[in-house]
């Protein structure tokens, strides 16, 4: 098997490259026109841009993916993960996610603010560390939640 390696790639290049990335991943796994695929996945927020100062800079996301993760209802066969401490994860990456020691592997799941009840719907990422270690929060993830930016909310993680 080979594999691509790029390094010190220019944005504007690894982002031409990219769309041609996943047709490049088919054929080396020798998928066809009529395999079965995963349904596609909504649209990510962009990243900030450089210059972003405020909350609202940082925060890329748009009100249609904010209102579709704050729909985050129980889902039938969800498992509740457990508590966690959560911080302010990197500001600088958009979307709904929480890195957890909790997960082993990539997930959707939901996370709980038990002080006002909202939750929201995220993507699970697995981080290295002790299951009684914290997690790291989006910045959109955390202001839907209404949970203190600046603070060590306690959370309750649930995955699908």
């Amino acid at each position: 098997m080979s594999a691509l390696v790029l390094s010190g790639c220019s944005e504007t290049f690894s982002v031409g490259l990219r769309a041609d990335l996943p047709k490049a991943v088919e054929s080396a796994a020798g998928l066809g026109e009529t395999d079965q695929r995963p349904a596609a996945r909504p649209a990510t927020a962009p990243k900030p841009t450089a210059s972003a100062q405020t909350v609202e800079q940082f925060d890329t996301t748009t009100n249609a993916q904010r209102a579709e993760a704050a729909e985050a209802a129980p889902v039938s066969g969800e498992r509740k993960l457990g508590p966690t401490v959560g911080s302010l994860g990197n500001p600088a990456e958009p979307g709904f996610w929480l890195k957890t020691p909790l997960v082993s592997a990539p997930a959707k799941g939901r996370v709980e603010y038990p002080s006002n009840g909202k939750s929201v719907s995220v993507d699970l990422i697995p981080i290295d560390g002790p299951k009684t270690a914290g997690s790291r929060v989006s910045l959109a993830a955390l202001r839907l939640l209404g949970a203190p930016l600046t603070g060590l909310p306690d959370l309750i993680i649930y995955v699908e």
